[in-house]
């Protein structure tokens, strides 16, 4: 079989044989511009060039581990995504100001970034529930997350994170994936690509929707864009029966279906060969040979019989409001357990955390569902030694304003808002930059979805300016030409 390996640190690929015109011009072309790369490249000794070689080695398959550039403070990630954007003055970013002028208009020193549906016409809306501080850090937390602000300690909270647009899908897609275009990989995938998976019996990088619905901007946010299709995240549906059509058929015995995935396995390969090793179709065989080997690995996988009732009630399991997501919290755990790489659960539906009528009511709601399981999810994850090499990040597409929408409610905020990180790598018990006064601009230390990115990629041991891949003439990245790593909020 031909290589179809892609250089992780310079971009560049390695073209399989194709006697089109187009290729021999491709080839003919760049032929020069490679050499001359190659050669100044060559005297590089350092952690690239043992992470290419790394994928070199993988052969045939693309999921084989790899190393990182360097050495890294975590091994995988669990993102918990709070769809609909989650109010940070509500929730991590305590703001006295906004107490205090609450009810009244918005100062006009605030208004020059304010133009959507006129706004400003509406007053100051005070925080929901009270703030108090947790922890030997005293780090503040809202009275909506009373679990979460037992573990205080264990959260590095950075508030000044902010993004570019102020609708839901193009700031789902640039904090899945770097921009609020559609179609470019996602963190998961870059993740995917850049370090393979400890498990070849189950997908690196697997996505938990909520039952709730869709969220905005559907799949393309945890899809592979230009990367082989191999390397998108892998849905599994919600309830007790997540994977379908699991087990073969009762009258079919083991050796045949053996034999017969040996012929699909044959024909597959010709099948590919005869089509230059097209990149669609290789991964559609991949995911046939992994849907084979995951036959074995998971139902033991989402089989929770076998976990002690302290476990279970750990994550409100049994329960009414915090059942399904406890369960999620709990499969997420199971699968980085057994060497997923990245496991992304979504919080909210078509709508979720988006409130834009009532505060109280949206985020009380969500709130309960969520919060005792992520807290299980953190102590389960430190008793048992996971969160040594673990990072957990819980956060949203955006903010929301401090501004009052009718009445009750906010409205969207990208200028400033907050994301929490813990587990390895991270700060405990830190709060990193801020917004101001009234929580409406990041304003201090700003952390951009790039430098986010950057840093988590870093807590991975990947450098974001490394891991690239060669797409319509130029090494590809998941920060594009920014981004850059806060060291502040690492260990």
């Amino acid at each position: 079989m031909a290589d179809r390996t892609t250089n992780l640190t310079c971009g560049i690929p390695h073209f399989p044989h194709s006697g089109t015109r187009r290729d021999f011009l491709l080839r003919a072309g760049g032929g020069m511009g490679s050499l001359a790369l190659a050669s100044l490249l060559s005297s590089d000794s350092g952690s690239a060039a043992r992470a290419d070689e790394s994928r070199s080695s993988a052969g045939s398959n693309p999921l084989a581990p790899r190393k990182q550039h360097f050495v890294p403070l975590a091994k995988r990630m669990i993102w918990l995504f709070m769809h609909g954007g989650p109010s940070h003055v509500d929730l991590f970013d305590p703001k006295p100001d906004l107490v205090k002028f609450g009810g009244q208009s918005l100062p006009e020193s605030f208004g020059q970034v304010m133009t959507r549906r006129k706004i400003l016409q509406n007053p100051l809306m005070a925080p929901v529930m009270p703030f108090s501080k947790h922890g030997q850090s005293g780090l503040e937390v809202s009275g909506f997350l009373p679990h979460m602000a037992e573990l205080a300690d264990e959260l590095c909270v950075i508030r000044s994170c902010h993004g570019d647009s102020v609708n839901h899908p193009q700031s789902v897609y640039q904090m899945n994936t770097g921009t609020i275009l559609m179609g470019k990989p996602s963190l998961g995938s870059w993740v995917a690509y850049g370090l393979g998976t400890e498990n070849r019996n189950l997908p690196a990088f697997i996505v938990l929707p909520d039952p709730g619905g869709g969220i905005k901007g559907g799949p393309p946010a945890w899809g592979s864009g230009f990367l082989p299709a191999t390397f998108q995240g892998t849905t599994m549906r919600p309830g007790k029966n997540p994977i379908l059509d699991l087990r073969p058929q009762p009258q079919i015995a083991g050796f045949q279906q053996q034999e017969a995935l040996d012929l699909v396995r044959q024909l597959n390969a010709r099948h590919l060969e005869e089509r230059d090793f097209d990149g669609e179709l290789s991964a559609r065989v991949d995911a046939y040979e992994l849907a084979f080997r995951m036959q074995a690995a998971a139902p033991d996988l989402v089989d929770l019989s076998g976990e002690t009732q302290e476990t279970l009630a750990l994550y409100g399991i049994g329960e009414k409001e915090t059942d399904e997501f406890g369960t999620r919290c709990h499969l997420a755990r199971r699968m980085i357990e057994r060497g997923v790489r990245f496991v992304q659960l979504y919080s909210g539906g078509t709508d979720g955390w988006d409130a834009h009528n009532d505060v109280a009511k949206n985020h009380g709601e969500l709130c309960r569902r969520t919060d005792k399981p992520v807290a299980g999810l953190l102590r389960d994850l430190r008793r048992s030694g996971l969160l040594d090499d673990t990072l957990v990040v819980w956060g949203g597409e955006f903010g929301r304003m401090p501004i009052s929408e009718q009445g009750k409610g906010r409205d969207h905020n990208p200028w400033g808002y907050t994301v929490c990180l813990a587990g390895a790598g991270v700060r405990g018990g830190f709060a990193y930059g801020a917004t101001d006064a009234i929580g409406l601009r990041a304003e201090t230390d700003k952390v951009h979805v790039h430098d986010l990115h950057a840093t988590l990629l870093h807590i991975l041991g990947l450098d974001h300016e490394l891991l690239t891949y060669f797409h319509n003439g130029r090494n590809e990245r998941l920060t594009d030409v920014a981004g850059h790593v806060v060291h502040e909020v690492l260990a």
